[in-house]
């Protein structure tokens, strides 16, 4: 009765895996299909496509631009379910949203909407603690995960509760700063918070924010299970489209080098 899981053993493979987040609706549909066509060719082992929302607290100035681009082409939630349903054909995904559109949408709308489109699980970063349980109880009775971004300064004894209800993965910002963030990375404490979470739950462990270069990537990965680049591809993708894959393949043979340097002309 066991079927393949995707998105499972993407994240369980030996090496750690490459996600490439997308933010839908930045661009018309063909263009955008053919953005996540070149993007998975490159290297892109999983994909984050994110609902725009006007305050995306958490996020820097290039994937606020992109959410107000996007936002002015019309109906963000359809954008963003096309965007994952093409992208779901090519590799697992995961939505990447804010709870304001969530609740405006409805909550068992959104969760319906994208496990209809074939996204693996959605992530909600400013998830409501007391809209938690309500939340992972909607998305889990339609067959989408809900990973968590879990705060470094989370302290030992609230790392229960935190990850209580999470499936898919756990995530770790390398960089306490807004996404975007271009300086050094502090790998002792993400060692030491990779650390606690994998004391505290089982799941993956996803790591994203900060990882500006392929450099860093590669001393990320030894950490985690995914690193997830966002901004990097995202600038790429708003100014010159073309520079996207070749950037997303410089990260994936940072991660990968024995592989893909073999299969690459």
């Amino acid at each position: 009765m066991a079927t393949a899981d995707p998105l499972q053993t993407c994240l369980t493979q030996e090496s750690c895996a490459l996600g490439v987040f997308v933010p839908a609706g930045l661009h018309a549909a063909t263009a955008q299909r053919q953005h996540l066509d070149q993007l998975a060719q490159a290297g892109a082992d999983l994909f984050e496509v994110g609902l725009p929302t006007e305050d995306a607290a958490l996020d820097g100035p290039v994937i606020q631009a992109a959410y107000h681009r996007a936002l002015h082409g019309g109906n963000a939630l359809d954008h963003a379910v096309r965007a994952v349903e093409h992208a779901a054909s090519l590799r697992p995904t995961v939505v990447m949203t804010y709870w304001e559109p969530v609740s405006r949408h409805g909550p068992a709308c959104v969760a319906r909407v994208f496990a209809d489109a074939g996204a693996d699980g959605l992530m909600i970063v400013d998830l409501p603690a007391h809209q938690a349980a309500r939340w992972h109880e909607t998305a889990r009775a339609t067959g989408l995960r809900t990973p968590r971004l879990i705060p470094r300064t989370t302290p030992d004894p609230l790392l229960p509760a935190a990850v209580a209800g999470a499936s898919g993965w756990l995530y770790a910002p390398a960089s306490t700063a807004p996404t975007g963030y271009r300086g050094p990375l502090d790998i002792p404490a993400l060692v030491g918070f990779t650390q606690r979470l994998r004391t505290a739950s089982p799941l993956p462990v996803v790591s994203g924010v900060g990882i500006s270069t392929p450099a860093l990537a590669a001393r990320v990965a030894p950490l985690v299970d995914a690193v997830v680049i966002g901004t990097p591809v995202v600038r790429a993708l708003a100014t010159d489209p073309a520079q996207a894959p070749d950037l997303t393949a410089a990260f994936a043979r940072a991660l990968h080098p024995t592989t893909l340097t073999e299969t690459r002309v």
